[in-house]
C-alpha cells in the first residue's frame, strides 16, 4: 500500500512527506490518498516515530481501497522496522 523510507537528519523533530504519483489517478485521487496516509501518520506517528528522522511514504495502488485500520496496522509494522 505505500513504502516508507527513512533518513536520519541532525535535527531534534519528526517531519513526514508523502509521494503520489500521476500513475495513482487524478489529481483528486492523489490527493484523497495523501489525505488518508496524512491521517494514518498522525495516528501512530506520536508513538513510534523517533525523533531526528525524515520519513517519505510513496503510496501504491492499494493505499486508496484498502480499509483505514488496514493502512494503519501496515504503517505500525513499517515504523520500527524501517531502524533496523
Amino acid at each position: 500500500r505505500f513504502i516508507l523510507l527513512c533518513l536520519p537528519v541532525s535535527g531534534q523533530g519528526v517531519r513526514f512527506g508523502y509521494t503520489v504519483t500521476r500513475k495513482l489517478g487524478s489529481a483528486v485521487v492523489r490527493n484523497r490518498i495523501r489525505r488518508r496516509l496524512r491521517a494514518a501518520v498522525a495516528e501512530v506517528a506520536a508513538e513510534l516515530a523517533v525523533p531526528g528522522h525524515d520519513y517519505v511514504l510513496i503510496a501504491r495502488h492499494g493505499a486508496l481501497q484498502c480499509p483505514f485500520p488496514t493502512l494503519i496496522g501496515d504503517l505500525r509494522f513499517a515504523l520500527p522496522r524501517v531502524h533496523r
